[in-house]
């Protein structure tokens, strides 16, 4: 998902516009009674306030670092799942043979044994990713506000929210491994558990010698430790104390800001009054024009403070949205789209049938 998004100005306006509305009207209020009601003590000084701001920049600087390092380790861990799959179907594939085989079986029966391994690989890959796109307490609060749920609703679909897990597992494995799947939690470490059984019965009728099995089973603890990595990510959040504490800070700054930035745009309108007393006939209607948009220049305060305010609100909530790279949201690691793509390269490489087609792309948003 996020290496392969095109997420233009446009869609980060339109993902962040009620905010948008939000901040021209706090804006509009503090002008409104400064310069229409006359409460000219209403401001805030610059210096005091640029301070926050400082330190607020350095808490969502902070923020934003650390919730790109948790989406690019997640994408390093499925980078490695992707190179491990791949050597697991070669171990697969060259590994299981006659040579030592107490009964020799046809190239057929030994192709059956390749793709039955094969394949509940790719049943382990499903079982992961789903319990990857589980719904955490944590991501709820993310999922339900009104602008994710509504780009999400308009422009791309989880698959994982519309398909059972045992629907999706089903076509990999045989009915008894199903049945003692889904009689236990854990799905995806249930399916390492079969894998090394039928490891080791393949060892027992001689298909596997000693040292290939051994490497066979390493290949099964590499897996059970990027599943591991997978896990902590998921189930460890971003501490809530930096993350609502900033949350805090930010709106602190965006409430005061309107407040900071009257006054100095009062002393460029008093500029301007005084450079056309100097140099213009104040008969003329461009200096009336001139001179009546001088005296209300405290107005042109409102973008501006619409304008930051938006930029520390969408930093703040990049960080929010990036801190859980497998909640599913349009910036994510792709895991569906890279189990998939893992499927169609194993499955080649041991001449399978009947593979599936890539995910195909909606809005340039690939899950």
């Amino acid at each position: 998902m996020y290496t392969r998004r095109i997420f233009p100005v446009k869609g980060v306006i339109k993902w962040t516009r009620r905010s948008i509305f939000l901040f021209i009207i706090l804006a509009t209020v503090p002008v409104i009674l400064f310069d229409i009601v006359g409460l000219k003590w209403l401001h805030v000084p610059w210096l005091p306030l640029g301070v926050l701001g400082t330190a607020v920049a350095f808490l969502i600087s902070f923020k934003n670092n650390a919730s790109y390092d948790r989406l690019w380790e997640a994408r390093k861990i499925w980078g490695g799942i992707v190179n491990a799959s791949r050597s697991w179907t070669i171990q697969v594939k060259d590994f299981i043979t006659n040579d030592h085989a107490q009964k020799e079986l046809f190239k057929t029966e030994l192709h059956n044994i390749h793709r039955e391994l094969v394949h509940r690989h790719v049943a382990w890959l499903t079982a992961l990713r789903y319990q990857l796109r589980k719904d955490k307490p944590w991501e709820m609060h993310l999922k339900n506000t009104k602008s994710n749920k509504e780009f999400r609703e308009a422009h791309y679909l989880v698959c994982e929210d519309t398909i059972p897990i045992e629907e999706a597992i089903q076509p990999y494995i045989s009915q008894e491994e199903y049945n003692e799947l889904f009689a236990k939690g854990n799905q995806a470490s249930q399916i390492l558990g079969i894998q090394s059984r039928r490891l080791r019965e393949l060892k027992q009728e001689g298909y596997i010698e000693d040292f290939r099995h051994m490497e066979m089973e390493n290949m099964l603890v590499e897996f059970y430790t990027l599943q591991g990595k997978s896990e902590r990510i998921k189930n460890f959040p971003y501490p809530r104390q930096y993350a609502t504490i900033n949350y805090i800070f930010v709106w602190l700054f965006i409430l005061m800001l309107p407040f900071g930035v009257m006054e100095g745009f009062e002393s460029i309108g008093k500029n301007i009054i005084q450079d056309l007393e100097i140099h213009q006939s104040r008969t003329s209607w461009g200096h009336l024009i001139q001179e009546f948009i001088a005296k209300h220049f405290v107005w042109f305060s409102i973008p501006f403070s619409a304008l930051l305010s938006w930029v520390f609100h969408t930093m703040e909530a990049i960080g929010e949205n990036t801190e859980n790279p497998f909640e599913g949201g349009p910036n994510d690691v792709p895991i569906t789209d890279l189990s998939r793509g893992i499927e169609i390269d194993i499955r080649q490489l041991i001449d399978d049938t009947d593979i599936p087609e890539p995910y195909e792309w909606k809005n340039d948003i690939v899950m």
